[in-house]
C-alpha cells in the first residue's frame, strides 16, 4: 500500500510542476496543476496516517480531511475550460470551493485548540465532537463527487453532438479522454461509497486493506489525467472554433427552418459539390466551409445533411473519404494503406483506421484482402 501512495504522491507533484513550468499556459493547465496538488496532499495525508504518523504527530490528525470535496468541482470546472476558451474563471466559479472553505472554517477549533490527547480521542471516537460532522463530511465527498461527474459527462456528451456537428476531423478536438477522465473518477466514488456502506453501514470485514481499491484508482487516475492533459495542451484552441460559436450554432439551428423544394434543391447541389469538387480532400473541412460553397448558412446545412442523410457532417464527410481511399487502393497499389489515406482526407492513421472500421466492419487490410478474392 505504501509503495501506491508514493507512486501517486510522487506523480502528482511532478507532474503539476510540469504543468506549472509549461510556456504559453492556459487556463485549464493551471487548473489540473492545482488539482494534482490537492490529489497529491490528499495521498500524503492518507499515508501519515496508514504509517502511524498521526500517532507520532497526533497534531497532523484531519488536515486533509476535506481536500476530497474538491475533487468534483476540479473535475467539473476542468472540463467547463477545456471547451471554451477563457483565461480565468467567472467570480461564481469560486462558489464551488464553499465546501472546503466552510469544512475548515467549522474545524478550526480542532485545529488550533484542541489538545494532543483531545485529538487523539477524536480521531479514535472516544470523544463524539465531530462525529456528526465526519459523517457529513464523509457523505457530502461521494454525492458531491457522483453529482459532477454526472453533470460534467452530460455536458461533455453535448459538446461531442456539437463536435460531430461541426468539424470533419478528430485530431485536437478528440473528446474520448475527457470522457474516459469523467467516468474515472465517477468510479472513484462509487468505489468509495461501496466500501463505506460494506463496512460501515453492513459491518462487513474486508479480508484486505479496503482502502488499497480507493487509493490504487485514484493513483491511476493521476496517471491518466495528467498525462492526457498535458498531451491535449491545444484542446480547442482559438485556431478551430471557440464554444460559443458552436453553441451560437446549437441555438440557429433550433430556428432554422428550410422549405420542402429549397432543401431538394439544396440537396442535390451539396451531392454534386462533393463528387465533382471532392470538398472533403480537405483534412480540416469544417461544417462552415462546406456551408460557404453552397452559399447556406451553417444551420441549414447542418438540417439538410441531417434530414436527408440521416448522420451527422462528421459522418457525411468521412463516408466520401472512405469510399474515395477504396478507389485510390484499387487502382493504384504502389502507396500504402496510409498514402492513400492520407490523400483521401484522413488526417491521422489511427482516425483512419477507426472510421474505416466503423464504416466497413472491418479493417482497411482486410477488406482489401476481400476484395482481391
Amino acid at each position: 500500500m505504501s509503495i501506491v501512495l508514493n507512486i501517486g504522491i510522487i506523480l502528482s507533484f511532478f507532474l503539476a510542476i510540469l504543468l506549472f513550468s509549461k510556456k504559453d499556459k492556459v487556463l485549464t493547465d493551471n487548473i489540473l496543476s492545482f488539482w494534482l496538488v490537492v490529489i497529491g496532499f490528499h495521498l500524503t495525508g492518507y499515508y501519515l496516517k496508514y504509517n502511524g504518523y498521526w500517532e507520532i504527530y497526533p497534531h497532523l490528525i484531519g488536515i486533509t480531511a476535506p481536500l476530497p470535496l474538491l475533487y468534483g468541482p476540479f473535475l467539473y470546472l476542468y472540463l467547463v475550460y477545456s471547451i471554451q476558451k477563457s483565461s480565468s474563471l467567472k467570480p461564481i466559479d469560486y462558489l464551488h470551493f464553499a465546501p472546503v472553505i466552510l469544512s475548515y472554517l467549522y474545524m478550526m477549533p480542532f485545529y488550533f485548540f484542541y489538545s494532543v490527547e483531545e485529538k487523539v480521542k477524536v480521531d479514535k471516537g472516544l470523544v463524539d465532537d465531530y462525529g456528526v460532522f465526519s459523517a457529513i463530511l464523509l457523505i457530502g465527498f461521494i454525492v458531491s463527487g457522483l453529482a459532477y461527474s454526472i453533470i460534467s459527462y452530460r455536458k461533455l456528451l453535448r459538446r461531442k453532438k456539437l463536435v460531430l456537428d461541426n468539424f470533419s476531423y478528430e485530431n485536437r478536438i478528440n473528446l474520448n479522454w475527457l470522457q474516459y477522465s469523467i467516468i474515472a473518477i465517477g468510479f472513484v466514488f462509487i468505489t468509495a461509497a461501496l466500501v463505506i456502506i460494506f463496512r460501515e453501514a453492513l459491518g462487513f470485514e474486508f479480508p484486505f486493506n479496503a482502502d488499497i481499491l480507493f487509493y490504487s484508482i485514484i493513483v491511476g487516475f493521476v496517471v491518466f489525467v495528467g498525462y492526457s492533459g498535458i498531451r491535449q495542451q491545444d484542446l480547442f484552441s482559438s485556431a478551430i472554433k471557440n464554444e460559443q460559436e458552436l453553441v451560437n450554432t446549437e441555438s440557429e439551428y433550433k430556428k432554422s427552418g428550410l422549405k420542402a423544394d429549397t432543401a431538394m434543391a439544396k440537396h442535390k447541389e451539396l451531392l454534386q459539390v462533393m463528387e465533382n469538387e471532392k470538398p472533403y480532400l480537405n483534412p480540416k473541412l469544417t461544417l462552415n466551409e462546406l456551408s460557404q460553397r453552397l452559399d447556406m448558412s451553417s444551420n441549414n446545412m447542418s438540417q439538410l445533411i441531417n434530414q436527408y442523410e440521416q448522420v451527422n457532417f462528421y459522418d457525411f464527410v468521412n463516408k466520401y473519404r472512405v469510399e474515395d481511399f477504396i478507389k485510390r487502393a484499387q487502382s493504384n497499389t504502389n502507396f500504402s494503406i496510409l498514402a492513400h489515406a492520407l490523400d483521401a482526407g484522413f488526417n491521422s492513421k489511427s482516425s483512419f483506421n477507426g472510421i474505416f472500421k466503423k464504416f466497413k466492419s472491418e479493417t482497411p487490410s482486410q477488406f482489401l484482402a476481400g476484395l482481391k478474392k
